[in-house]
């Protein structure tokens, strides 16, 4: 293995550098970018900055001869090709950092006595005979999303009228720290440009080793890239299956067909978890319940068990990375003997296919709204249940819609898995995750596996609801109120949402996602009667009750409000009648949420009135979750307010 350490400038002196197909993408975010710019802005003149390792495989022959683009300069102008093994998050970020200079200045100033032209010739492109041929000093292989958004976003491409735009978590990345160079260098003038150009091509240096040919290059690629930002599980995993596919002893068509089968998948992949630039999904949950619905049995299998439980469910989440990578696709189970453990071609085939099924499925489950794939029924429910609280439910969602499904009967699912997780919330009777892998486990083989789990949330719902109606517990369960309860945002919100279907508009007042914020300063659930009532229009309240029997009434059901605009916390303490008709320029009750509008209706607000709109609250819950709690008596039990005369 060779290696000696050298300057930015050096290592692009007629080098050609790739980023593998077993490669992850760019995955340098914010933190790292802040650092990496710390690291130019705190080197002092005439001192250099070790930048870290950066391990090499030179291309073979055979390979190269099928770069079109790029064989003009290797064999006219000798320039040898490499692919990057490690290091090329550092690598790909001094680039950007490069071309992002050039754009900071005129095309016609000199950085370092180098013109734009010859700086951009040197790291960025060279063109055959100055003609529009260009081959790109740095890159990815082509069938990488990531090659032609470098291209394109990134060096600012012409010529792309082949070019099909194919976003992913990491042209996301590519494209978020050229804007981060941008923005800063716009903060700086020439002189201060030119400085950064002169430290990052001359004083950041990369201590090089360039890997020979008596060395796996994949095991090499696992085992160094621990530094830096650690791999995903599945960024791992691909390189562990590309790496098989090159071990089978089958046709190299056979294994040409595989790689590529597992490049089209995790281009797909990480495409889908990108989709969303808000909101990009996590790869290793993805992996992790794609896991347990795949291989959740083979898994479980040697464990002497009857229902899982939490040790079970920590036990998978923990090792279910090295079940794949050190139990199921290793090179010794090419070769084993052994009927279960034996792997074939055709097993990472499937096993590939059915990931790039799955993340379509996934991606739908976190985007209800904007899926072709439910009807208006079933994104309601599944809006539903990402209020209350998806991550534990999920193996469930992405194994029932990985099969064609009847609309009646998976809307009849959801609303079951809906009520399911309210009504355990309501009774204090949380469903841990066990419950539902377990659900998985159970059904996700069977002919019928719909009705399977239809059945069992019938089954599970029934013996929720004997358990929670018990009626000590029921009671005991409320003892500290209703504020804090972990369901109360979503009650009041379904509440809303009732009120409004009883009028003429279309309109919704409140935003699930302002509601949902926690803040110290503004609150978005406001106590009608203060938890402070100090003023003297409260005496109705505080002159009649006890200081405990006050502070039930204030986190009792009937005295929280969800308000249409965030509101600071102190303005809550006001008066009612206030409350109701703002002076200050701020919305009042009466020109507020639904739930606000009702409220102001009251002529004044009293014990009585937040014992009435508790009881009304409950008898929702009833009619909306088929919860059957008592009369009128029970009620008034269950919000504790027995006080109230």
């Amino acid at each position: 293995m060779d290696t000696q350490l050298q300057s930015v400038s050096k290592l692009f002196t007629e080098k050609l550098y790739r980023i593998p197909d077993y490669q992850r993408g760019y995955a340098w975010g914010e933190k790292q970018l802040k650092e990496y710019w710390g690291d130019v802005l705190q080197l002092e003149n005439e001192k250099n900055h070790y930048v870290g390792v950066l391990t090499l495989e030179e291309v073979s022959s055979h390979i190269y001869e099928t770069w079109e683009d790029d064989l003009w300069i290797i064999k006219s102008k000798s320039f040898k090709p490499y692919f990057v093994v490690d290091g090329q998050q550092r690598l790909t970020t001094t680039v950007i950092l490069l071309q992002a200079i050039t754009e900071s200045v005129s095309e016609t100033s000199k950085l370092n006595f180098n013109t734009i032209q010859e700086i951009r010739k040197r790291f960025i492109f060279d063109s055959k005979d100055d003609g529009i041929s260009r081959s790109y000093i740095f890159g990815y292989e082509k069938d990488n999303p990531s090659c032609n958004f470098l291209k394109k976003n990134i060096f600012r491409e012409k010529n792309s009228d082949s070019y099909i735009e194919e976003e992913t978590i990491y042209t996301l990345n590519l494209y978020r720290a050229k804007n981060f160079f941008i923005e800063r260098l716009q903060e700086l003038n020439k002189a201060d440009i030119e400085n950064i150009f002169t430290k990052i091509t001359q004083r950041f240096l990369f201590n090089i080793y360039t890997i020979s040919s008596d060395i796996d290059v994949f095991v090499a690629f696992e085992t160094m890239n621990n530094r830096g930002k650690p791999l995903s599980h599945l960024e791992l995993l691909k390189n562990r299956l590309i790496y098989l596919s090159t071990k089978f002893d089958v046709k190299e068509y056979e294994q040409q067909k595989l790689r590529r089968t597992v490049n089209d998948c995790w281009k797909a992949l990480y495409h889908v978890l990108g989709k969303n630039k808000e909101k990009p999904l996590d790869d290793d949950l993805f992996l992790l319940n794609h896991t347990l619905r795949y291989f959740g049995p083979e898994f479980f299998k040697a464990e002497n068990r009857g229902a899982l439980n939490r040790i079970y469910i920590e036990r998978f989440r923990k090792d279910y990375p090295d079940f794949l990578l050190e139990n199921k696709f290793t090179p010794k189970n090419i070769d084993t003997k052994t009927a279960s453990k034996k792997l074939s071609v055709k097993n990472i085939y499937e096993y590939a296919s059915d990931l790039q099924a799955s993340i379509l499925v996934w991606y739908d489950i976190f985007n209800p709204a904007s899926s072709n794939k439910f009807n208006d029924e079933e994104k309601l429910y599944l809006t539903r249940i990402h209020r209350l609280g998806i991550n534990s439910v999920l193996p469930l969602l992405l194994d029932v819609y990985s099969s064609e499904t009847p609309k009646e009967r998976s809307v009849i699912f959801l609303s079951l898995l809906e009520r399911l997780l309210f009504v355990s919330i309501f009774f204090h009777r949380f469903n841990n995750q066990s419950e539902f892998y377990d659900m998985v486990l159970q059904h996700s083989k069977k002919k019928d596996k719909i009705g399977s789990y239809i059945n069992t949330l019938i089954e599970r719902n029934k013996v929720i609801n004997k358990y929670g109606l018990v009626e000590d517990r029921l009671i005991d369960s409320f003892r500290r109120g209703f504020y804090k309860w972990e369901a109360i945002r979503y009650l009041l919100y379904e509440y809303e949402l009732s009120l409004k279907g009883q009028t003429k508009t279309a309109r919704n007042k409140i935003d699930w996602n302002e509601l949902n914020k926690e803040s110290s300063d503004y609150i978005t659930v406001e106590h009608i009667y203060p938890q402070n009532a100090s003023a003297d229009c409260w005496s109705v309240i505080n002159n009649h009750y006890s200081a405990s029997e006050r502070q039930i009434l204030a986190d009792s059901l009937g005295n929280l409000l969800p308000l249409s605009t965030a509101k600071n916390s102190s303005l809550q303490n006001i008066c009612f009648k206030t409350k109701v008709d703002r002076k200050d320029g701020l919305a009042g009750y009466r020109y507020g949420s639904y739930s606000e509008i009702e409220v102001s209706q009251c002529p004044d607000w009293t014990a009585q009135e937040i014992l009435k709109r508790g009881v009304k609250l409950l008898e929702f819950v009833e009619k909306r979750w088929a919860i059957k709690l008592g009369d009128y008596d029970q009620k008034v039990k269950i919000l504790r307010l027995r006080f109230v005369k």
